[in-house]
């Protein structure tokens, strides 16, 4: 493919070098969703994910495979695509035109710059590939594309990466942000020439009173990714295929890396059921895999100063809500009023919302609820905890490791005692249910999730255990562990409990030592007591 400029019918090889690299996966399937939207009233799509999702090579996969100057078939023959059957009928039949808007950002000053930067070097690809070409007003980018689509009748494909930086950069230009929205809504909308217009970014299109400068386009985003989902981050079979590969244990990648989970679904139709895929960070898992290592390489794409920005907030009891996730429960959010920009939060809803935008939080569209995603996130938090003023949750979380231990050693004193420390310093632990109790465990216990599969109220023989710790198998040298959760009854009565409701028939298939652990709160006395047993099966 020889391209005529750098921005219309650009060169492939951002894409090229992708699909001949050391880890590449095949998410060409993406093209059979843009096709179907080609010159419909759905054809303006916005793509938000967090950084380092794949967008830009989605983008550039796109830019690719529509671009008309040039046979770019090569690069598709073994890609899943091919045996769609729209395959040939779109491939390299558009003018194509992808733009980084970061780029023109940082080499103007003013936004009028920016837009006036964007229309020269259009015009100029255009007056290189179109010289018969009269354009009537060059300084307008409407009417040069208009004169191009008179004289060819090639609808353009319209990409655009990085879309919302400004809205990063001008964070606090209310004016600026208005003169970029009204830019793109003259140059896109209700336009003949658009076959395709398709932005990526982190956040959603801005809103603006009650309605969005760009309410044409359709937006797929962390909280609502639609039949987008699969193809941005790596999917479970995905993982599990590359773990093979590359001799590492599926279980402990996904303990570090899975989390994001997604709803949605492919084919049209009401009574189509929602699908649930869980996603996987792909900058995090392409490294951990070359390094053979685990560890946190999403994160290097900013500092964990970012997060900290946003929790030192504390707006409406925001961090309570840290607290919970990080003791392992989920939080319940609305979106509805967040505005999709990063400095005007109303509550706390509107930051968490910002976070799962981000990848700092997964949404759970089922029930409406965040969570910390994974080990590598859950990190993240550790970091920012352990530089705020939190000191009280910053020692819960230095001590976890003695208190995991202490339940390893049978030492029910040293596990009621430390319970007990948790319970008293760190102030939105105080509670009146077996719930709000769960909370205070996973906060002693939090280092826990190092070396086990947690799961709360496993379904079990005749009820529910409160918290179940399964060995992964880098630990099985470990005891898996049976929690059961008492308030202002008895620890020996939670341990009879689990023997009653049989608890241990859940684990049948798994090998290895068995604890049994029951903690009580007295509320009259204001303490804690622990009872732990061993169990064998059988």
């Amino acid at each position: 493919m020889n391209a005529v400029g750098d921005y219309l019918n650009a060169e492939c090889e951002i894409f090229r070098e992708g699909i001949q690299s050391e880890i590449y996966v095949d998410k060409s399937e993406l093209i059979a969703v843009t096709n179907r939207y080609i010159k419909t009233q759905q054809k303006y799509i916005c793509i938000s994910r967090p950084r380092r999702f794949g967008k830009s090579m989605a983008l550039s996969m796109l830019s690719a495979y529509y671009g008309c100057d040039g046979d770019t078939a090569h690069l598709f023959e073994d890609l899943k695509i091919c045996k769609d059957a729209t395959y040939h009928t779109h491939l390299n039949q558009y003018n194509c035109i992808q733009l980084n808007i970061q780029e023109f950002l940082s080499d103007t000053d003013t936004v009028e710059e920016m837009i006036a930067e964007i229309t020269r070097f259009l015009l100029d690809d255009f007056k290189k590939a179109y010289p018969e070409v009269h354009f009537r007003k060059e300084t307008s980018l409407v009417w040069i594309m208009k004169d191009v689509y008179l004289n060819t009748e090639r609808p353009f494909i319209i990409l655009i990466d990085e879309w919302d930086c400004l809205f990063r950069e001008y964070e606090n230009d209310v004016d600026a942000q208005k003169k970029y929205l009204d830019f793109l809504r003259m140059w896109l909308k209700d336009q003949a020439y658009v076959g395709l217009a398709y932005m990526t970014g982190i956040l959603p299109i801005k809103k603006y009173g009650s309605h969005s400068a760009l309410n044409m386009f359709y937006e797929y985003s962390m909280i609502d990714p639609g039949r987008f989902a699969p193809f941005f981050g790596f999917t479970q079979e995905e993982v599990r295929v590359l773990c093979e590969q590359y001799h590492m244990s599926v279980e402990e990648t996904a303990a570090w890396y899975n989390g994001y989970e997604m709803e949605y679904k492919m084919s049209s139709g009401f009574v189509t059921p929602l699908q649930k895929i869980a996603i996987y960070s792909p900058k995090s898992l392409v490294e951990s895999l070359k390094r053979g290592k685990y560890g946190t390489y999403w994160n290097q794409t900013e500092t964990y100063e970012a997060l900290r920005t946003y929790i030192q907030m504390n707006l409406d009891g925001l961090k309570d809500a840290v607290i919970v996730m990080l003791s392992g429960g989920s939080i319940a959010i609305r979106t509805g009023t967040f505005i999709n920009d990063m400095t005007t939060f109303v509550n706390r809803d509107d930051v968490l919302t910002l976070l799962v935008h981000l990848g700092y939080l997964s949404y759970n569209e089922s029930d409406g609820t965040v969570s910390i995603p994974n080990r590598e996130v859950g990190m993240e938090y550790e970091n920012v905890v352990r530089v705020l003023p939190w000191k009280e949750v910053a020692n819960s979380l230095h001590n976890s490791q003695k208190l995991l231990e202490g339940i390893w050693n049978m030492d029910s004193e040293q596990v009621a005692a430390g319970v007990e420390q948790v319970h008293q310093e760190v102030s939105i632990l105080q509670y009146n249910d077996e719930n709000a109790l769960s909370y205070t465990v996973g906060l002693a216990f939090y280092v826990a999730r190092e070396y086990y599969t947690i799961i709360r109220e496993l379904p079990s023989g005749k009820g529910f255990a409160d918290v179940c710790m399964i060995p992964r198998k880098l630990y099985v040298d470990k005891p898996a562990l049976l929690i059961e959760l008492k308030w202002n009854k008895t620890a020996n009565g939670a341990i009879e409990q689990i023997k009653k409701k049989n608890y241990p028939v859940a684990l049948q298939e798994y090998q290895g030592n068995l604890l049994l652990v029951g903690i009580n709160y007295d509320k009259d006395r204001k303490k804690h007591s622990c009872t732990i047993e061993n169990c064998t099966f059988g």
